[in-house]
């Protein structure tokens, strides 16, 4: 199987969107499901539904893939597993270094569904001394002294941070210069990278946030308070029809925030 640094997936050379891609996953998990349950074929509309969006976009978004189903008989189950797999790098081993082993990352080490998904947890760094050699989930925690080593003998490609705020900017920059050019952000923090470098980030506190927005909205309305007294709020992170290409570039520079929408970690 090869490694992650052989092979990009196609996503960027052939302009799918950037919100195409993000719902791909979505895809991919609801036709997982019928797979195991040994479904043959599936409608746009039932796939929608179980990923959550509406069928007119699902098929646009297949369109990008080249896939468009057969009339009164729906998608190959199987074979758009594979073709979002395909296009989502998942047919390859992604070797992943997470970087700060305190709880949220001790438990990122241990979520069964990296290994399934086509994630190798390669290393586990951590700067606290007293960490090193440690075994989380099976993998001995090694000190983030030798984090450059560890990413030149793996070939490592993707980062995940889970360290404070306060380190985590010196912690990417580390990585980036390592070589690694795909970070998945815990840190509640915006980082700066150069073109070339993507990070998706995951505030599970912002997300908290938006949810008590709703919830205070829904107090409200049901202790009668006067509709049109709060602007709406826009969904979070929705993606609409018109979203630019992937992103990635070439060139130097850097650029912030971190991403357009949260990585959100699979069921």
């Amino acid at each position: 199987m090869a490694t992650g640094r052989t092979h990009r997936p196609a996503t960027r050379s052939r302009g799918i969107p950037e919100a195409t891609v993000a719902r791909l996953p979505l895809y991919l998990r609801a036709l997982t499901a019928l797979s195991e349950r040994s479904v043959p074929t599936v409608s746009s509309e039932e796939l929608a539904a179980a990923a959550g969006v509406n069928s007119a976009k699902l098929r646009k978004d297949f369109s990008y893939l080249g896939s468009y189903g057969t009339r009164g008989v729906g998608y190959d189950v199987e074979y758009l597993v594979y073709q979002i797999s395909r296009e989502l790098g998942l047919t390859q081993d992604w070797p992943v270094v997470i970087v700060g082993i305190g709880n949220l990352g001790a438990a990122l080490a241990g979520y069964g569904g990296f290994a399934s998904r086509g994630f190798r947890v390669a290393a586990l760094i951590d700067a606290d001394p007293a960490m090193t050699g440690k075994p989380v989930a099976g993998i001995p925690v090694q000190h983030s002294d030798d984090l450059e080593k560890i990413i030149a003998e793996d070939g490592v490609s993707i980062g995940v941070i889970a360290t404070p705020a306060g380190v985590a900017q010196q912690v990417c920059d580390r990585l980036v210069a390592a070589g690694v050019t795909s970070i998945l952000n815990f840190a509640p923090t915006v980082l700066s990278v150069p073109d070339g470098v993507d990070v998706r980030k995951v505030d599970l506190s912002i997300e908290l946030q938006i949810l008590a927005f709703h919830e205070q909205r829904k107090a409200g309305e049901e202790a009668g308070a006067e509709p049109g007294a709060l602007p709406s709020a826009p969904a979070p992170y929705a993606a609409t029809e018109g979203d630019a290409p992937a992103r990635g570039g070439k060139g130097g520079g850097r650029k912030g925030p971190d991403g357009d929408a949260p990585a959100v970690m699979p069921a």
